[in-house]
């Protein structure tokens, strides 16, 4: 039998970039079992921390760029590897290197000229002139924060509408800073680009501490995710909501009362709102208020990713190895008229994937705040 020895320049070069969990894993092969990329295609995050451990991990394979973080795989793992932090750490040499995927450069070009990964920063305050929203002062109780996806994307737009308009039918306190924010960084940070992070996030940093936010309430759920667990490690510490969690608050308190009946409801659980955070019952108590909810094959900690992860939703995936083909069948499989979404990346993903699988006839996609106004 062939011995193979390590190779040690490239065990240090990972290990300097943060790839050293791949020393906790022994080898059971439980995440390439559960990884969602083996219903479409081989893909073996066993065989990458194994080559890690000898420093031969092949970064520049387009594998290092596959990982989507739903976090299925940490779920599961018996020892509790942080597992994503080796696709990141083999992803934060090639960002040194600036040796992105071609569908990755126009994004992170965007982020550095405009602090946004879709286009000209102005869009944020014209967005917020558009919708009428309250700039936040320091007298409000919450800062709303519009994700870059809301105000860029047209399939998106609705969800941050509909949030707002919510709060607003509440009578709640709150703010927007749309002419100051920039992205969050979540997405970026797992492209590897952990500089360009730490820039993003010190600029929200200091614009939030200057304007007195205390409280914040997001849209979207990677938001959600760097505010509260990114974030403090750079001195920003903040109270963070999921909106969801405030509307279910709000109808709870009886300041939201949904009277029409919006029919039978299947809900998709976002991977950074649901494994990375636990929040499961919330969205459901929002939508078993409003109609009849049923669940599908997979879902809770099970949930099937739609693929926008990890960067991936600023990257190109072949027709036949979308994960959001699979989610979508598995709606309609349900016998229900709406998939219900809370994510900015999973709506875009669903949308599209309804069309390509021909079922816009019988499912359609909608954010749990768009349904929750409809109902009222």
């Amino acid at each position: 039998m062939e011995v193979v020895s390590p190779f040690l320049e490239g065990l240090e070069m990972l290990e300097a970039a943060g790839g050293d969990v791949a020393r906790l894993c022994y080898q059971c092969g439980t995440c390439t079992a559960v990884c969602p990329w083996n219903r479409v295609r081989y893909f073996s995050p066993r065989s990458a921390m194994h080559d890690a451990n000898l420093g031969l991990l092949e970064i520049e394979d387009e594998k290092t760029w596959l990982c989507v973080s739903c976090g299925m795989c940490e779920s599961r793992c018996p020892r509790g590897v942080k597992i994503i932090t080796l696709w990141v750490a083999g992803r934060r040499l090639l960002a040194e290197m600036g040796a992105y995927p071609a569908d990755l450069k126009a994004t992170i070009g965007s982020l550095k000229a405009e602090g946004n990964p879709y286009g000209p920063k102005e869009k944020r305050a014209e967005w917020m002139q558009k919708h009428n929203l309250p700039k936040f002062d320091g007298t409000q109780d919450w800062l709303l924060f519009i994700c870059c996806a809301s105000i860029y994307d047209a399939k998106t737009e609705g969800m941050a509408t509909a949030v707002a308009k919510l709060l607003q039918k509440a009578e709640v306190s709150f703010g927007v800073l749309t002419d100051t924010d920039v992205c969050c960084g979540e997405s970026v940070r797992k492209t590897g680009s952990e500089e360009l992070f730490a820039s993003l996030a010190q600029r929200n940093i200091e614009n939030f501490k200057k304007a007195g936010v205390k409280r914040i309430v997001t849209i979207s759920p990677h938001c959600y995710h760097t505010f509260k667990n990114e974030y403090p490690d750079l001195d920003g510490d903040f109270e963070v909501v999921h909106y969801t969690q405030l509307l279910a608050k709000l109808i709870e308190e009886g300041r939201l009362r949904p009277t029409k009946n919006v029919g039978k409801l299947t809900y998709h659980d976002p991977c950074y709102l649901g494994r990375h955070n636990g929040i499961y019952e919330e969205p459901r108590r929002i939508l078993s208020a409003c109609g009849e909810l049923v669940e599908m094959a997979e879902t809770g900690e099970e949930a099937l990713c739609c693929g926008g992860g990890g960067g991936r939703i600023w990257m190109e995936t072949k027709k036949e190895e979308r994960f959001s083909d699979w989610r979508v069948r598995q709606a309609a499989e349900t016998g229900a008229q709406t998939l219900v979404v809370a994510c900015p990346y999973c709506m875009m993903n669903m949308k599209d994937s309804v069309l390509t699988e021909n079922l816009e006839e019988k499912l359609q996609v909608m954010d749990v705040a768009e349904l929750l106004l409809e109902a009222l």
